[in-house]
């Protein structure tokens, strides 16, 4: 029982300090001011003192060591601190102030103005006799810059009105600035009128927004504080300001649509920034008139002016992000005397106090992200991508109760040659980063797929400290709109259009690799459906390399698979995905690990720098090098094999076991993707299995019919309609030379250009059959079968003709 009685009122003492430390910010910052001029002398504290000003404060380290109030320089003071005095011939202040009662300490603090009027209004005798008080004393210069018709009415008046004010000052109890907690309300001697008390981190506290600026010198029946401005009385809630203050005719008509008006009639400690009608005239017609007639976006803009903290502008000496009743948050700063919201000086008018908070008057509205609209939510690094949108019509097609997704690159991204595109080509583009539906940034997950408004499907990956779609990574800046939101990327954002295969065939610097890929009977594994990554070396890394020496290789299958499938691992990783600086070890299809990270935005693998990186396939990505990778652990056991490594791999050293022997890969690495979710089928849950499937179209026979089509000089598209008309096949040609399907896309595209004119040339060649496409179908298999590739027609002539099917999606 005794254990447990101690333990209980430990806790309770120590819940007792920690409510009175957070209370006690004034006073913390006071020991700190004491800390600082220790080398003064006995009690005395450092000051700050904005320059051309009388302002002092007794400054948190941030302003301290910024030199600076406001973001205007201070110079240090050093006074002595509240409650003691200089002696002649002493260092600093070893005396301690004499203790009297209200009235004499009022002199000892000087407030002399304070102190006189109490003598003219005969509130002297209650404030030297018995009691205990608190007085909030105006400071002389607070006396000074009282309105004049006020100060008149106040001294013309004094045994009344300068009496009545002088006791809206005052606490019946004594209330030192450690008892002074932040949204305390209090009961003045007069009328019972309310002072509402703020006590800041900082360290300021103020009383009805007016600031002490010399705290807790101690009286006989009592504590007089001296404060900055003098009280006046509070009695209007912020709601009631609003209905009969005529310049904010504007914000109070948004208000009662948005049915906010009423909650700023509620008990609270709310600060509103208030828009003037002349704020709200600077809108564009277009912009009001929406957000006016949209009930969620007008309760978005009202709401974002709103705090649910009383922030007085002398408690202001710096910048600091405050939360709206709105959900986001603003930045609320100072400079010089005037406040700043979000680094913007606006505000006309400070701390208009009411009962229920404090209003400042702004000259500007302030609109959140969640009031606007998506193509409205780009910011200074983003603009020439959303100029680029509405230059070329797709804004127009952002519909307000559409919902979009924004992938905008930075500025950056957008070289002069992208810039100097046509028009037609560079929309289609622009296309490809509009997202047609509404996706945050947490809904993101690896694999997902996203469609575009051109159509095109995109591919999301996410990395531990990145998350990318195709080639480009997003950056820091997310934001939602009313309809849509808005994602930022390093890259334009290029979708692939060919298999890593074909990526291959298509380009000379990689012959020499895809021959062995060949060789190797792996060349289907990278033209069929997956995720990959495929490090390829160009010709340059096969340089010394003989016909004799590639013939040893390629009769060496398993040797040639090990080496080959070391350039290969499973899944698609982009490098500009990888944590800068951090190792990242890829297992291979082989079995080795590769040791990738990026420096200076380079992609580095097994320390060999990556010429270009991020080429992104159908099926995967690939990483351009120019050296071959070789596993380090891996032993060779055949001297005509190590001599040809050695020839071509001289960054390591390769290990040699006699007579060892590479293990057999099979290819039963490679399955094809199988994705399994739930999908609501008439009102139900049906699991819905997809599967990707290739389908080959094969032209049979020995002749093929084709066209060729090449580009003139002069402006005449006519032309090439007509000769595509000409065609009783489907328009989908192959163009000789280049082994490339000119697919419907780009026969459009043709169609859209101008400036070009076009001949045809038909050619009957005989050949063996050939593969001229292969097609990658989604099957749903619980909800249709998988369908066989139909055999091809015949014309008339023996000339094979494509029969043209619409793939599953």
């Amino acid at each position: 029982m005794k254990i447990f009685f101690l333990f209980t009122f430990s806790t309770f003492l120590l819940s007792a300090f920690e409510q009175a430390a957070a209370s006690a910010h004034y006073d913390k910052i006071l020991t700190h001011s004491r800390i600082r001029a220790r080398d003064q002398g006995p009690n005395v504290c450092a000051l700050q003192q904005v320059m051309g000003t009388k302002k002092k404060y007794f400054s948190t380290c941030r302003n301290w060591y910024q030199g600076a109030i406001c973001g205007k320089k201070a110079t240090v003071l050093y006074e002595c601190c509240p409650g003691y005095l200089k002696m002649d011939g002493t260092r600093g202040c070893p005396a301690v102030a004499p203790i009297d009662h209200v009235y004499g300490t009022l002199g000892i603090v000087g407030a002399t103005s304070t102190q006189q009027y109490s003598d003219i209004s005969r509130l002297r005798e209650e404030i030297e006799g018995r009691g205990s008080f608190t007085f909030f004393a105006p400071s002389n210069e607070a006396w000074e810059q009282l309105n004049s018709e006020i100060h008149k009415n106040l001294v013309d008046n004094v045994n009344i009105e300068l009496y009545n004010a002088l006791h809206h000052h005052m606490v019946n109890k004594r209330m030192l600035t450690k008892d002074l907690k932040n949204g305390m309300t209090l009961v003045s001697m007069y009328n019972d009128q309310k002072l509402l008390v703020n006590h800041y981190p900082n360290g300021v506290v103020t009383v009805n927004c007016a600031r002490i600026i010399h705290g807790n010198q101690i009286a006989t029946n009592g504590v007089v504080h001296v404060i900055d401005r003098v009280l006046t009385a509070v009695g209007n809630t912020i709601q009631d300001f609003i209905e009969v203050e005529d310049d904010l005719s504007s914000l109070r008509a948004a208000a009662i649509t948005s049915d906010v008006l009423d909650t700023l009639g509620r008990p609270g400690h709310y600060t509103l920034f208030a828009p003037t009608n002349e704020a709200f005239e600077r809108l564009p017609r277009g912009v009001l008139e929406r957000i006016m007639g949209d009930k969620v976006a007008s309760e978005a803009l009202v709401k974002f002016h709103i705090l649910n903290t009383l922030q007085c502008s002398e408690a202001i000496t710096g910048g600091a992000v405050y939360e709206t009743l709105e959900g986001n948050t603003v930045e609320v700063g100072c400079d010089g005397e005037s406040l700043t919201v979000n680094g913007v000086k606006m505000v006309k008018r400070k701390d208009i106090v009411t009962s229920n908070g404090v209003i400042h008057l702004i000259d500007e509205v302030l609109i959140p992200d969640s009031a606007k609209q998506v193509i409205e939510l780009g910011g200074a690094q983003q603009t020439t991508f959303t100029d680029l949108v509405a230059q070329l019509g797709l804004a127009s097609s952002l519909r307000p109760e559409g919902q979009y997704t924004l992938l905008a690159p930075l500025n950056g991204a957008f070289s002069d040659d992208t810039l100097r595109m046509d028009q037609r080509l560079l929309k289609t583009i622009l296309q490809n980063h509009i997202i047609k539906v509404k996706v945050g940034l947490n809904e993101l997950y690896n694999g997902q797929e996203l469609e575009t408004i051109g159509g095109k499907l995109l591919r999301v990956f996410v990395y531990r400290t990145a998350v990318c779609i195709e080639n480009s990574c997003m950056v820091r800046g997310s934001k939602e709109g009313r309809n849509g939101f808005i994602h930022i990327f390093r890259q334009i954002i290029n979708p692939a259009e060919k298999t890593l295969h074909e990526m291959l065939r298509n380009d000379k610097r990689f012959s020499v690799f895809l021959s062995l890929v060949k060789a190797a009977d792996l060349d289907d594994v990278l033209s069929r459906p997956g995720e990959w990554t495929l490090f390829v070396p160009t010709n340059d890394a096969f340089k010394g390399l003989t016909d004799d020496d590639k013939d040893i290789l390629i009769r060496d299958k398993n040797a040639l698979r090990n080496i080959l499938l070391y350039h290969l691992t499973q899944g698609v990783f982009i490098g500009s995905g990888f944590e800068p600086g951090v190792t990242n070890i890829l297992k291979t299809i082989q079995g080795g690990k590769l040791y990738l990270k990026t420096v200076n935005d380079t992609l580095l693998v097994n320390e060999l720098k990556s010429r270009e990186s991020d080429l992104m396939a159908t099926n995967g990505v690939i990483h351009v090098i120019d050296k071959l990778l070789y596993p380090a652990d891996l032993p060779v056991g055949n001297d005509q094999l190590l001599t040809i490594l050695k020839k071509l791999i001289k960054y390591i050293q390769i290990k040699f076991v006699r007579d060892s022997t590479f293990k057999e890969i099979p290819l039963t690495f490679y399955k094809p993707i199988i994705k399994t979710y739930t999908k609501i089928i008439d009102g139900r849950p049906v699991e819905v299995t997809e599967k990707k499937v290739t389908e080959e179209r094969i032209i049979q026979g020995p002749e093929i019919k084709y066209t060729r089509i090449t580009a003139g000089g002069s402006d005449n598209e006519e032309k090439l309609k007509k000769l595509l008309e000409e065609e009783v096949t489907k328009v989908t040609k192959f163009i000789e030379g280049d082994g490339h399907l000119l697919e419907d896309e780009e026969i459009k595209r043709l169609l859209q250009g101008a400036g070009t004119e076009y001949t045809k040339v038909t050619k009957v060649i005989e050949r063996e059959p050939q593969i001229i496409e292969r097609e990658i179908k989604k099957v749903h298999l619980e909800e249709a079968p998988v369908r066989k590739a139909q055999p091809t027609r015949r014309t008339q002539g023996g000339t094979a003709r494509r029969r043209t099917r619409l793939a599953n999606h």
